[in-house]
């Protein structure tokens, strides 16, 4: 790459790793830019997902303040998330990768539509709760709606945070800031277990790689510092943004 094109997906890293922190769908800005310097597209993909590692890590570690007291949630919903992207990734691998982001659009505009009602689904199902176990941890439902999701970024990433914010905002009695924290640790254990898996089975480009991890780090900052600001009612107008960005995005391509 030369190096006009090295900061473009540096620049992109940054972009990518401040959405994801506060929203998710940051792949829509690496992986684009990636394809238009002539990375094939799995490789773009692999890559992409291997350098926003760092970057989940940070955002993590940014609404690390907002995890107080989740370890049982974690715990539940990461070992879905877990199962979840190796699985993505084992497909990406040997599946062609048209078989499934044919459907991606639809998936992202059933995301928002949960977004925009969530207030009032979570109202209807807090008022049948009979108890605040299942409010705080989430039952069988959202783990399994966790686990095709997580299924879903293990394959290609994009917006896997607006379906997590859409699933727990919806079955989880909880500040959106906490749900976001949580998003952002699921949304890491997705990127690890795909990255590591991705090291073993396909070819990377490293220089993309590097320049994504860096960028994302210092994304993942600056989405926490952003996002932790933002009232709920933002944060949800900040998701239908970015969704609807992607939409767009995923069509046109």
């Amino acid at each position: 790459m030369s190096a006009w094109e090295m900061a473009a997906v540096l620049l992109a890293g940054v972009g990518a790793g401040t959405i994801n922190t506060i929203v998710g769908s940051g792949t829509l800005i690496t992986f684009p830019v990636l394809l238009a310097f002539g990375v094939p597209a799995v490789t773009a993909n692999v890559s992409n997902t291997i350098g926003l590692v760092p970057g989940s890590l940070s955002g993590a570690l940014g609404y690390r303040r907002e995890l107080d007291g989740q370890a049982g949630r974690l715990l539940r919903l990461g070992t879905a998330a877990l199962l979840g992207g190796l699985l993505g990734a084992y497909i990406l691998v040997k599946l062609p990768s048209r078989a499934f982001t044919v459907i991606v659009p639809a998936l992202i505009l059933l995301a928002l539509v949960l977004v925009v009602i969530q207030p009032r689904i979570a109202r209807a199902m807090a008022a049948r709760r009979q108890g605040g176990a299942q409010g705080a941890a989430g039952g069988p439902l959202l783990i399994a709606g966790v686990f095709l999701t997580s299924l879903y970024g293990g394959y290609f990433g994009a917006a896997q945070g607006v379906l997590l914010i859409a699933l727990m905002g919806m079955l989880l009695a909880d500040d959106m800031q906490r749900l976001n924290a949580t998003k952002n640790v699921l949304a890491l254990i997705v990127d690890a277990v795909a990255a590591c898996f991705f090291l073993f089975t396909s070819h990377i480009d490293w220089a993309a790689v590097g320049l994504i991890a860096v960028g994302s780090t210092l994304g993942g900052q600056l989405g926490a510092r952003i996002g932790r600001r933002l009232p709920p009612s933002a944060l949800r107008a900040t998701i239908v943004l970015v969704g609807l960005a992607a939409v767009t995005r995923l069509l046109v391509n």
